[in-house]
């Protein structure tokens, strides 16, 4: 038997998987929507990994990255629990060790990641509201009647991208309205809106960072061809887009994974498996802490929210 290793990373629009050898080769992934389920959501992805995980391969660990990473470590029983930052300084790394930049817009958030002689120097994230991510672009394709992915294909014919006022998603979509109405082409209206993506995010995310290359170009929005260039255009740099730049989160914490392993063997089987969560407030205290109860089958794993540390 060859041992390998699964990466788990979810998010709030998307879930992804990858597991890989002990040489870091992948051997399948999986890409689905959480759809507002994450623990929906991996028994699904754990299904469509397990039909294409050739039989000589047994897991010996999981690593579980993104927003609902300890809720999903506790069902999966994972090795190793790290956040998204880490995950994404990992996976990179693994592929591209002189890395010095890393972009990442995904579904709801983005990042920008620093690195210096392997290290992680400096970060940032994104504020609550969501304008320039990925959510944000699909919801533009979907009013303008086009497909999200040809999204970038239609923003590279226009010669003339018009300006869009996309720090606030109310805002943009405003502007994208009027600027319909006037008569602008759609090919034009999207590249403006790929480009107002580049500059809220630079001068948001990579505000006050010195973004040095190598740059490479993370989470879905890195498919939006649109997007890379603009990318370019501004900063007058390469930017590198990796095949997998997509799944690069869920690879950097099965590599984590692979490296905390306890000799344990684990199971991708879990249909059988109960996994459920009891919300409730307590009041034994001013504090009224709202507090949430991990069970799996049945049998009470976790509870977070405690302040006091009673639960």
């Amino acid at each position: 038997m060859k041992d390998c290793y699964l990466g788990v990373d979810i998010g709030s629009i998307s879930t992804k998987g990858v597991i890989i050898d002990d040489d870091n080769n992948i051997i399948t992934s999986a890409y689905i929507w959480t759809e507002g389920n994450p623990v929906e959501a991996v028994r699904k992805l754990l299904d469509i990994l397990k039909l294409n995980l050739p039989k000589e391969y047994v897991v010996k660990g999981i690593g579980t990255t993104g927003s609902a990473r300890k809720l999903i470590g506790l069902m999966l029983k994972a090795n190793i629990v790290k956040n998204e930052i880490t995950a994404h300084a990992i996976g990179t790394l693994t592929f591209y060790p002189n890395v010095r930049t890393i972009l990442e817009i995904g579904g709801q958030d983005s990042k920008i990641i620093l690195i210096k002689n392997g290290i992680i120097t400096n970060y940032a994230m994104n504020t609550l509201c969501a304008a320039g991510t990925g959510s944000f672009l699909s919801s533009q394709a979907k009013r303008l009647g086009i497909n999200a992915e040809e999204f970038g294909d239609y923003a590279l014919k226009s010669k003339n991208p018009v300006k869009i006022a996309a720090r606030c998603t109310v805002f943009a979509e405003s502007d994208l309205v009027h600027k319909a109405q006037v008569g602008y082409a759609k090919e034009d209206i999207i590249a403006g809106l790929c480009k107002s993506v580049v500059l809220n995010y630079l001068n948001n995310v990579g505000k006050g960072k010195k973004i040095t290359p190598p740059i490479i170009f993370q989470g879905g929005v890195s498919k939006n061809k649109g997007v890379v260039k603009y990318f370019k255009e501004i900063l007058k740099e390469d930017i590198i887009v990796d095949e997998n730049s997509h799944l690069m989160g869920a690879i950097g914490i099965a590599v984590l994974a692979r490296r905390n392993k306890t000799g344990n063997t684990y199971s991708l089987e879990m249909k059988n498996v109960t996994f459920s969560t009891k919300a409730f407030e307590c009041h034994r205290c001013p504090n009224t802490c709202e507090l949430l109860k991990i069970y799996r089958n049945d049998k009470l794993v976790d509870s977070w929210g405690s302040k006091c540390g009673k639960y």
